[in-house]
């Protein structure tokens, strides 16, 4: 089980070193697929392959992970692991909490169907449902925290400049 203590004594040398050295706290994350078969796209997440197709509101039959669910719990996970870090830091004990996260979408617009419809998703809620003895105040700080520090969340709430290229290859 990780303290406050711990994750300090594990974090400590990490800050020491970017503070000293920011340059080496920058670091280029990478993701890579190949099409797979029928309109599908292999995913490594350095633990599995997942297979993403297309949701069943767009024509997929729901065996293969949708996108945009990916994206969601990609939001959760982030959520959850920077919520118990920011907990543990705290001295907040939670015996157990939930990360909910929940988007809207319009498929009339991903499959052109009306142009005044939106891409993507137009609104999404992430929900902590927590079991703790901890005060309003603490819970309050902790959310505050979380939502400060989640990579995923900090960036769907102010994206990127995104950029696509691309590249023929021959065989």
């Amino acid at each position: 089980m990780m303290n406050a203590d711990a994750l300090r004594a594990l974090q400590a040398p990490l800050k020491d070193r970017y503070r000293a050295q920011p340059e080496s706290a920058r670091i280029t994350l990478r993701a890579q697929g190949a099409l797979g078969e029928g309109v599908s796209c292999s995913v490594e997440t350095g633990r599995a392959l997942v297979e993403a197709g297309l949701h069943p509101a767009t024509g997929g039959n729901g065996l293969a992970a949708c996108s945009g669910d990916m994206l969601l719990q990609a939001l959760v996970a982030c959520a959850g692991v920077t919520l118990n870090a920011v907990a543990t830091a705290l001295g907040l004990t939670l015996r157990d909490a939930q990360v909910r996260a929940e988007g809207d979408l319009d498929f009339r617009g991903t499959l052109g169907v009306a142009k005044d419809a939106p891409v993507g998703f137009q609104q999404i809620r992430l929900r902590f449902e927590l079991d703790t003895d901890a005060s309003d105040e603490q819970l309050d700080t902790l959310l505050r925290l979380t939502e400060r520090y989640c990579v995923v969340y900090q960036t769907l709430a102010h994206p990127p400049a995104l950029a696509v290229s691309r590249a023929r290859t021959r065989r």
